[in-house]
């Protein structure tokens, strides 16, 4: 396929694509090797493939990389690439560039969930499982307040619902710090608030990694038709496109993928917002290369941010706090460039 059919289509030349694939596997066994202990990438391979074939040594390596390291990685390779995948989507589909995966207040009531859970003492999965419940509570509410009797104002009903229910949610999060016990409630509740992905564990991954895996696979299986969605509805029907249907199937992925993402590892910012811009500037503004793009560096970058968290110092760095750090900037950096880079 020649260049000019590839920008004509959307469709990612050959040599990116394979980029793509290889860069998440490349960056997850770098990141397993790097940690108070070190180890070598063939000691890394050598463990993942003994433990895939059922030879188990027990040993202090294979503890470390199959118990500790491995479902650390596992999630943040779920998390960048759902939020990256989340904000791709929830920016086309609001054709706004400042979108983000929390536009309609479903990482807010997740948080809610969370910070309830925690301040009744409950398990990890009760936790998880209580902070998806308030998720996609958050985000019904958004809806029927935004799309209730108000089709003709079109999404921004719905935006604008979205940012009063997240502030609800946010007082009401407010108001469990305001009640727990400042010895040993607030500062659980406070620091799992800030991002982290040292709970990562195959139980939580059982629960959580699915609705993660599934709207992911189905945003990229429609990823052509989420060009249509900043059209009109005259103009996506004469595509033969139903546009009320993809707009409701986007919007329950998205929510998906976030409440997940958000129940395992408290709120991560800027990579829903971030992610999708560098993709766009690289690749273009069509989905079919948009999304690969997204899931695969928004992969990356969470795996990077997250080895950088539990290595950089003695105690681990939140993650809200270094995506912030890494983001703002980077993000000025972009608007300030004219035209971009293409691929």
């Amino acid at each position: 396929m020649t260049t000019g059919k590839r920008r004509k289509t959307g469709a990612l030349p050959i040599w990116a694509s394979i980029l793509l694939v290889i860069m998440p596997v490349a960056v997850s066994i770098a990141a397993m090797s790097i940690g108070r202990i070190s180890y070598s990438v063939s000691e890394i391979l050598q463990t993942i493939a003994d433990g895939i074939s059922g030879k188990e040594s027990g040993g202090p390596l294979y503890i470390v990389i199959w118990n500790i390291r491995l479902p650390r990685v596992l999630l943040a390779l779920l998390v960048g690439a759902g939020l990256s995948v989340a904000g791709c989507a929830f920016q086309s589909l609001f054709s706004n560039p400042l979108a983000t995966p929390d536009t309609l207040g479903v990482a807010s009531g997740t948080s809610f969930g969370a910070a309830l859970a925690l301040l009744m003492g409950m398990s990890l999965i009760g936790v998880q499982i209580t902070a998806l419940l308030l998720g996609a509570v958050a985000v019904t509410l958004t809806w029927l307040a935004g799309a209730g009797k108000n089709k003709g104002k079109g999404l921004s009903s719905v935006v604008l619902s979205g940012i009063m229910i997240g502030s609800l949610f946010n007082s009401l999060v407010s108001l469990v710090k305001f009640t727990a016990d400042t010895e040993t409630q607030l500062p659980a509740i406070t620091y799992w608030l800030m991002g982290s992905l040292s709970s990562a564990g195959y139980e939580s991954l059982k629960l959580g990694a699915p609705p993660i895996i599934i709207g992911i696979i189905i945003l990229y299986v429609i990823r052509w038709r989420l060009n249509v969605l900043p059209l009109s509805d005259d103009e996506a029907k004469s595509l033969g496109v139903n546009v009320n249907i993809l707009r409701v199937v986007t919007v329950i992925c998205a929510t998906m993928i976030t409440a997940s993402c958000v129940s395992m590892c408290g709120q991560v910012g800027w990579v829903g917002l971030l992610i999708p811009h560098i993709c766009r500037m690289a690749f273009g503004n069509n989905h079919r290369s948009l999304v690969p793009a997204s899931i695969s560096i928004g992969a990356c970058f969470m795996v990077i941010v997250d080895t950088i968290a539990r290595s950089a110092s003695a105690a681990e760095i939140p993650i809200s706090i270094l995506t912030a750090i890494i983001g703002a900037p980077f993000f000025i950096i972009l608007m300030r460039r004219s035209g971009g880079w293409r691929i």
